[in-house]
């Protein structure tokens, strides 16, 4: 298998599996769901990379097993996050930039959980960077318990089971296995898609307020209150 080329060498998902194995892609999956340092893993193209072994026979563990244990992983790691939210609460809008943490991440992990409310948990799964910080939002806003837990499998599966397979099922087609680094690349690709998409929208939105602004202000002010009764009484004291 080629190796990846995306990113610093040490985040290559070719060379983490090589070197971890399997209980070293759950801790980066684990980690990548639910913890602040863990935003700059590479999990959609780690989970893909684990499918196309999978088909390899490089791992002796079947694809149902991987993908459970990879679930899990990911479940748990957004459980972690949920509590961390609830314990740290408001308080982590407020703390300062450091290497591994930037408000500006959190913000628009709040923005995409208030557009998307319940759902984001999910949806934040497909989402790089935000699928780490949305369930701590979640936690900050307190999101009912049980909703959250029931979002929570749901996501899990879906990305952990349904990227892994999906590498696993191209991996198995002759052209994904000669071009598996242009793949990869695509996947990534795509997987950023979704916030140029929200980038785009926020920038209409801003546009779209910038030019009502000045239609606001052009309206003539409303009279002042009692200025006509006052004009009145001033009229009957003249007379």
């Amino acid at each position: 298998m080629q190796t990846i080329a995306l990113g610093p060498s040490f985040l290559d998902p070719d060379k983490l599996i090589s070197t971890f194995g399997l209980i070293g892609i759950l801790v980066i999956v684990f980690a990548e769901s639910g913890l602040l340092i863990g935003f700059f893993l590479p999990g959609d193209s780690l989970l893909f990379t684990t499918g196309l072994l999978v088909s390899d026979g490089k791992f002796s563990q079947p694809l149902w097993l991987v993908c459970l244990l990879l679930w899990t992983a990911a479940v748990v790691g957004d459980q972690v996050g949920f509590l961390f939210g609830r314990k740290v609460g408001p308080s982590l809008f407020n703390r300062p930039n450091s290497r591994f943490f930037k408000r500006e991440n959190v913000e628009k992990a709040h923005e995409f959980f208030d557009r998307y409310g319940p759902r984001s948990i999910v949806l934040a799964r497909f989402v790089p960077i935000v699928r780490t910080f949305t369930p701590i939002v979640a936690g900050v806003a307190r999101m009912k318990y049980r909703t959250f837990v029931v979002y929570n499998i749901v996501g899990g599966f879906l990305w952990a089971c349904g990227v892994t397979v999906l590498g696993y099922s191209l991996g198995q087609v002759d052209f994904v296995r000669d071009n598996i680094e242009f793949i990869l690349i695509a996947i990534v690709l795509i997987s950023v898609i979704p916030v140029a998409i929200e980038l785009l929208r926020a920038r209409s939105t801003s546009r779209t307020r910038a030019a009502a602004e000045p239609t606001a202000s052009t309206e003539p002010p409303a009279p002042a209150a009692g200025r006509g009764r006052h004009r009145a009484g001033d009229d009957r004291r003249d007379g």
